[in-house]
């Protein structure tokens, strides 16, 4: 696991005594992470996406695509404790690489409602790493933010108007071998990947 530490964020005295600066908000999660190739193919489908149903959205950047397995919270600070916890459960996971492949685009509901890509059918090794990591984090004492439901999606874009429609899409294989454990900054730059994983089998 990456040993560096990320320093305390300290708020600032505004300079005009107009207040402090915001407090930022540290997430940790665990996700798939396509591979260059993959990346492209997800970018230049959902840009057609996007042509062709005149999508008002702020699209995310091609680095920033991930498929999240498990959210493990949002705190003011990296928590190094939850991070460390976290790590030994994902090693403790095995199981074997598999095909996924993104068909479809479509869209959740919310205030800014993420507009994604899915798959028509879920791998039965995909749902199953789901579980496996879900009873690793169990067990070391992370269920506290653990969903008890999965539904794989890569979003790619935040809808400031209308949810897209469902849509078929050229089919994206992705091959996944290997699983991250990524921090984020809300609001921030890339993810930083605290430690991945290769899958192989029991």
């Amino acid at each position: 696991m990456n040993s560096r530490r990320t320093p305390p964020h300290v708020i600032q005295p505004d300079l005009l005594g107009g207040g402090s600066a915001p407090a930022q908000i540290h997430r940790l999660f665990f996700a798939l992470l396509p591979d260059e190739a993959t990346r492209s193919r997800i970018e230049a489908a959902t840009s057609d996406v996007a042509a062709s149903q005149h999508l008002r959205a702020r699209m995310i950047r091609p680095a920033r695509y991930h498929a999240t397995l498990h959210f493990l919270g949002d705190h003011p600070r990296l928590r190094e404790d939850i991070a460390a916890a976290a790590a030994a459960a994902g090693g403790q996971v095995r199981g074997d690489p598999f095909e996924w492949v993104l068909d479809s685009a479509s869209g959740f509901h919310g205030r800014e409602p993420p507009c994604v890509l899915r798959c028509t059918q879920t791998p039965p090794a995909l749902q199953a790493l789901w579980q496996a990591l879900r009873e690793a984090l169990l067990r070391a004492g992370l269920g506290a933010h653990l969903s008890r439901s999965f539904t794989p999606h890569v979003t790619f874009a935040y809808s400031r108007g209308a949810v897209p429609q469902p849509v078929p899409v050229e089919p994206i294989p992705w091959r996944v071998e290997g699983f991250a454990l990524l921090h984020s900054i809300v609001g921030g730059g890339d993810y930083r990947t605290l430690d991945t994983w290769r899958l192989q089998p029991r």
